[in-house]
């Protein structure tokens, strides 16, 4: 795949208007159900943790999908002022289909013994659009974990801030639950560049789990207690021959830096004191569903019981 044919919307060198983004959007199609596959697992939850509904997504122009998704997220019971808060969030891009049912998972088997520690909030799928159609972007052909400023344009992500402002409590772990997929060269990032009137040049995607510290508060004690956890799990991604993955430095076996609130990502949104964006590999031929959704619980887990440690 060459810059001149990388995504079939656009001419090469021009930024789309509103026609290229309805031209993408009308392209894209429902291939599976936040109602019948994410609901009824927050429904189940409801025993151990109060749910509640903090907003409403409205698409009333789109012709794929709904045209309104109400979003849910999952509250402690034993909420205390007293207890410091972790934050997890899955589904920012609502095709990384472990983040969402990680997220799920790690509420049904892990969370009751962390609970007399912490306040625990969980928003396991911040894009259920994204979710339906298998898609990075939302109907707008906006990244949700590109837009997490002030003033949002992302109905995803303004929706979670202020959900997170009015909970009035200081974040202190956030862990953004994520994955790498093979469509990110094959389709998200060749559509990325013909959007934005850039050429596209072919990356590469690494086999295996890694994760994304923050360049302003690096930790990489918390980083390691994570990549230690989830390789009981699964592999964890090597670096290439320039030593990166994805196109930066690898730190230490399996992790990497970005500037996360510069990028106007999920994890840089909070004051937190430690956080994480984790990225499992789906595609892999070494790994099931099943493990893929065990890793990102591996990695909340290695997580909270690294911050156990310094309380």
């Amino acid at each position: 795949m060459n810059s001149e044919n990388a995504f079939p919307i656009g001419t090469l060198g021009q930024k789309w208007t509103a026609i290229e983004k309805r031209q993408w959007l009308e392209q894209t199609s429902v291939k599976r159900s936040y109602f019948d596959e994410v609901m009824p697992k927050i429904d189940g939850l409801k025993n151990d943790f109060d749910a509640f509904h903090y907003a409403d997504l409205h698409y009333d122009a789109n012709p794929v999908g709904e045209s309104r998704y109400p979003l849910w997220a999952l509250k402690s019971k034993s909420w205390s002022a007293n207890k410091p808060t972790v934050l997890i969030t899955g589904g920012v891009h609502g095709y990384e289909t472990s983040g969402v049912h990680g997220a799920l998972l790690f509420a049904q088997s892990e969370a009751k013994r962390y609970q007399d520690q912490f306040n625990i909030v969980i928003a396991p799928c911040v894009s259920p659009w994204g979710y339906e159609t298998i898609n990075r972007w939302n109907p707008d052909a906006l990244d949700p974990n590109r837009n997490f400023i002030a003033n949002s344009p992302a109905q995803e992500s303004a929706a979670l801030m202020k959900m997170v402002k009015d909970l009035d409590a200081p974040i202190l772990v956030h862990i953004d639950l994520h994955e790498t997929t093979d469509t990110d060269e094959l389709e998200f990032r060749p559509a990325l560049a013909a959007r934005d009137g850039l050429a596209y040049t072919k990356g590469s995607i690494p086999d295996g789990f890694y994760t994304v510290g923050d360049t302003e508060k690096q930790d990489d004690a918390l980083q390691k207690a994570i990549i230690d956890s989830v390789r009981k799990v699964t592999h964890i991604a090597p670096a290439d021959d320039n030593h990166q993955i994805i196109g930066s430095d690898v730190t230490q076996d399996g992790v990497i830096n970005y500037p996360l609130a510069k990028l106007g990502l999920c994890a840089g949104f909070t004051d937190y004191t430690y956080c994480t964006t984790t990225e499992v590999y789906p595609d892999s031929p070494k790994v099931t569903n099943d493990e893929c959704n065990r890793a990102q619980v591996a990695a909340i887990v290695g997580a909270l019981d690294y911050v156990l440690t310094t309380l």
